[in-house]
């Protein structure tokens, strides 16, 4: 699986009062595995593979983009894969989310354990650290970062500045390890998670980089529709397809704060596209029982 990559590609996106935004298709690298979650899981699967694990196991809710990455990687390579999911209720309807389905039908077992029992993710078996191999909520650890700093090449010096959106902040940390001295690394963080600086810190000492708030729309997984109609209208305008709960909030970030004229970190702008569409198909099925507008697209 981990050989099947193919070069992510920069398409120019358009170009505002002298700003160039170009996008680094990282969600078309992989067939399966979308975007960052190939990034994070490659060396890990490798050395996993390399040391004779016996199974792997991991964490996510039930719309996880990292879940649904971990358990295709898992059936590819020949690998038992565990994943234990927030929120025992999902336990008895596991239809309602086609995350959950694909998992299971890439032979992922799901442990089901309340929120506060995640909250400090206890793992509900007993396991062997000499067999068993753990993967953190969203796969950020230091072998996921190495896989991360391959985003960039060479040819990624030219941009001043590298636009990223931000969950566990294991992808931007491996941005800003690649990066160039003199670019600027912003990342869009998903969620309101105040000590998310002191995380990313843990991985790198440069300091090139920031976080920019306030576009996390009321935190994790939270929308609205005017986030709706605005990647419904950039996929019309440009045809790329967005996530709702990652790289559609920071796109919509970069758009406000150049209609707003509050740019001021370079004209010539690079953007990672992370992947994350497999999750489109759920929330279009969650906003439709609501009611509600959903994208004009499905999951790629």
């Amino acid at each position: 699986m981990f050989n099947q990559v193919f070069l992510s590609e920069n398409q120019s996106i358009d170009t505002f009062s002298e700003i160039r935004l170009t996008m680094k298709r990282e969600d078309q690298i992989h067939p399966v595995l979308s975007g960052n979650k190939y990034r994070k899981l490659k060396y890990n699967f490798q050395r996993l593979k390399s040391a004779s694990y016996k199974k792997v196991f991991t964490f996510g809710g039930a719309f996880s983009n990292h879940l649904a990455a971990v358990a295709a990687a898992g059936i590819s390579l020949k690998i038992p894969t565990i994943g234990i999911v927030r929120g025992e209720e999902w336990e008895f309807k596991i239809e309602k989310s086609p995350t959950l389905t694909y998992c299971q039908s890439q032979g992922m077992i799901l442990y089901f354990i309340s929120r506060d029992a995640y909250r400090e993710k206890k793992v509900p078996f007993p396991y062997d650290p000499s067999q068993d191999y753990l993967l953190p909520e969203g796969g950020t650890n230091a072998l996921a970062i190495e896989g991360c700093k391959e985003i960039l090449n060479n040819s990624d010096t030219q941009f001043d500045t590298v636009c990223c959106c931000v969950g566990t902040g294991g992808t931007l940390a491996g941005l800003i390890e690649a990066s160039a001295s003199d670019q600027e690394i912003l990342g869009f963080p998903a969620l309101m998670h105040r000590q998310l600086e002191g995380d990313i810190q843990q991985w790198t000492k440069k300091d090139n980089w920031t976080l920019i708030r306030g576009f996390e729309f009321g935190g994790y997984a939270r929308t609205n529709e005017a986030l709706v109609l605005f990647m419904n209208s950039f996929y019309q305008q440009y045809g790329i397809p967005l996530d709702p709960i990652y790289t559609g909030k920071m796109l919509f970030g970069i758009f406000e704060l150049i209609k707003k004229g509050q740019w001021r970190w370079g004209n010539n702008v690079l953007i990672i596209h992370t992947g994350g569409l497999q999750g489109i198909r759920g929330f279009n099925q969650h906003r439709l029982e609501k009611g509600h507008t959903p994208l004009c697209y499905s999951s790629a």
